[in-house]
Order: structure tokens, then C-alpha cells, then sequence
């Protein structure tokens, strides 16, 4: 398989497990300005999901869902957090670490797929953006 189609599905099993955990946290965020950020990144995420499986088809391979194990880890973590300490800076901290595992785990394939393709390593980079950005956002709510 080439590191094209690599990059990609790694980066549509990245999105998924964004707009899961965003959208698990989201009846627990009251404050405007996170919402509407927690709202902007998870579109961005399904956006760029659905091109990554839109170019994952035109390759003929099949999209990747996220790890069992991890969406499992993710989502006990989330809901024992909340249920100790329901608030938006346990909010803004789940996501903060969710961002920094999703900005590390695709500036690592970026690092590994060398010869994908500029338009996947975009997306990829476009997903980084996007997490950052909602990192920048979170550190106020901490």
C-alpha cells in the first residue's frame, strides 16, 4: 500500500475519533465561545473526513476506523472525568489532550509517509491547523 493511501487513512481514522470525542463532550460545554470552537473544529474535522474518504475510494481502499482499544480508552476517559468533575475546564482539558495525541500521532505518519502525495500531506497538515487552533481556544477555558 502506498504512503499515500496510508496517510490518508490514517487521517480519516484521526477525524472520526475527533468529531466522536467532540461530540461526546458537547452536553457539557455552556459556554459560548468554547461551543461555538468545539462546533467550528468538528466541522472542520467531518469536512476533512469526508474528503480523505472521497480520495480513499478514487485509490480503491477502504476508510480506517480509529483503534477499538483507543475509542474504548477515550471514551471511559471522558466519562469518568465528567462524572468526577463535570465542568468545562474538565472539558477544555480532555480536549487539549486529545488535540496534542492527534497533532502528534499525524506529525508522526507525516514523518513515516514521506512519499504521499502534497494534496494528503495538506490534509493532514490541514488537520494539525485545525487542532491547534482549538488548542489555542482551550487554554483560556482551563
Amino acid at each position: 500500500m502506498n504512503d499515500t493511501v496510508k496517510l490518508l487513512k490514517e487521517c480519516n481514522a484521526g477525524v472520526k475519533m475527533g468529531v466522536t470525542s467532540i461530540s461526546r463532550v458537547m452536553p457539557h460545554v455552556r459556554n459560548s465561545e468554547l461551543k461555538t470552537s468545539l462546533n467550528k473544529c468538528k466541522d472542520e474535522h467531518a469536512e476533512l473526513g469526508d474528503k480523505t474518504h472521497k480520495m480513499l475510494l478514487a485509490y480503491k481502499a477502504e476508510t480506517k476506523e480509529p483503534h477499538p482499544v483507543a475509542r474504548m480508552m477515550s471514551d471511559m476517559k471522558i466519562r469518568g472525568r465528567l462524572m468526577m468533575n463535570n465542568s468545562e475546564k474538565t472539558v477544555a482539558d480532555l480536549m487539549t489532550d486529545g488535540c496534542n495525541m492527534g497533532v502528534k500521532s499525524l506529525s508522526r505518519y507525516l514523518n513515516q509517509y514521506k512519499n504521499a502525495s502534497e494534496e494528503s500531506k495538506n490534509i493532514a497538515k490541514n488537520i494539525i491547523a485545525s487542532e491547534q487552533c482549538l488548542n489555542d481556544v482551550l487554554r483560556s477555558h482551563l
